[in-house]
Order: C-alpha cells, then sequence, then structure tokens
C-alpha cells in the first residue's frame, strides 16, 4: 500500500509594495500559475540559503576546532615520541 503525504496549505497574509504585488502578478501569468506560488517559491529559496549558510558556518566552526585539536594532538605526540628515545 503507497500513502501519500498531502501538503497542507495555510493562509499568510502579507503586505508588499504595489510593485512587488506587481511583479508577482507578471511573473505568475508567465509561468501559468499564481501570486501565491511565485511568493511561496520565493520563501523556499530563501529558506534554502538559510539552511545552507547554517550549514557552512557549522562547518567552518567544526574545522576550526578540529584544527586546533590537531595542533594540541601533535604537541602531545611529540612529548611521548620524545620520550621514546631517551
Amino acid at each position: 500500500m503507497v500513502t501519500q503525504t498531502v501538503r497542507r496549505k495555510v493562509r499568510l497574509s502579507i503586505t508588499v509594495p504595489p510593485e512587488l504585488k506587481a511583479f508577482a502578478q507578471e511573473i505568475a501569468k508567465e509561468t501559468n500559475t499564481t501570486a501565491s506560488s511565485i511568493v511561496s517559491q520565493c520563501l523556499r529559496e530563501l529558506a534554502h540559503k538559510h539552511k545552507e549558510r547554517l550549514m557552512i558556518e557549522y562547518y567552518q566552526t567544526m574545522a576550526k576546532e578540529d584544527d586546533q585539536f590537531a595542533k594540541e594532538s601533535v604537541g602531545v605526540i611529540q612529548k611521548v615520541a620524545s620520550s621514546w628515545s631517551d
């Protein structure tokens, strides 16, 4: 049995300058969709960019922490290794 996820939509009231409303309507007409779909697509793209930015920041932080750990580890290994030659 195959189940499908139903996407429930909710209403969002926003206020935009008239030129943005006209632009959304123009793009909607050109793409044979609705202004709501255009706004939804823009919000999805913004959400994607936001998540991407957060991931980049996370991995940059992790890389710095890993670099610091590696530097500290090298110092410990050098001390241990130098004691072997004694």
